[in-house]
């Protein structure tokens, strides 16, 4: 899939990583708008159908999955890549069931979200069905509890404890173990 001189909507609440994404979607010959937020994004949207759309999962307000299907009604034929920090099989399995095309992680370079959609829309690259999905361990499960409400809190170790109930000390010890 041929992505130069398509249009992209970028959507994250981050403006450091939303403008540094849009130069770099500039620079590959892509037509870019960005936006802080669900309101703004749907403004865009309605004014100028955007080909693309970056989606920020974790935004104040409205989500990215919570986006993701207005944006849809609004502008049906846009691809939707959903573009987040927090990775886990059931944010990935929720973001195809809206209608995304594909997800990435952070951190993400525009070659990776430009590569997802091209992978994402290829015509023999299936879309994966839940069931060929499988549930995360619970180890899994805990670490991407413990780095979202880390995420949620500045990255302050002591007011993530405080908001996980668990002691600063035992969060210490499981955040210096690997990622399962």
């Amino acid at each position: 899939m041929e992505l130069a001189g398509k249009s992209i909507l970028v959507v994250d609440d981050d403006e450091l990583l939303r403008e540094r994404l849009a130069r770099a979607l500039v620079r590959r010959g892509l037509s870019v708008r960005a936006a802080e937020g669900a309101d703004e994004a749907l403004e865009l949207a309605a004014a100028s159908a955007p080909d693309l759309a970056v989606l920020d999962l974790k935004m104040p307000g409205r989500s990215g999955l919570e986006l993701l299907p207005e944006l849809l009604r609004v502008s049906p034929k846009t691809k939707v890549v959903i573009l987040t920090g927090y990775g886990s099989i059931t944010n990935a399995v929720d973001a195809i069931h809206a209608g995304a095309v594909n997800y990435v992680t952070k951190p993400a370079d525009a070659d990776q979200v430009l590569e997802a959609f091209r992978r994402g829309s290829a015509a023999d690259t299936p879309r994966p069905r839940p069931e060929d999905l499988h549930a995360p361990s619970l180890a899994e499960a805990e670490w991407n509890h413990i780095q979202q409400a880390l995420a949620d809190c500045g990255g302050n170790i002591t007011r993530a404890a405080e908001h996980l109930g668990i002691p600063r000390r035992t969060l210490q010890r499981k955040l210096k173990k690997l990622a399962p």
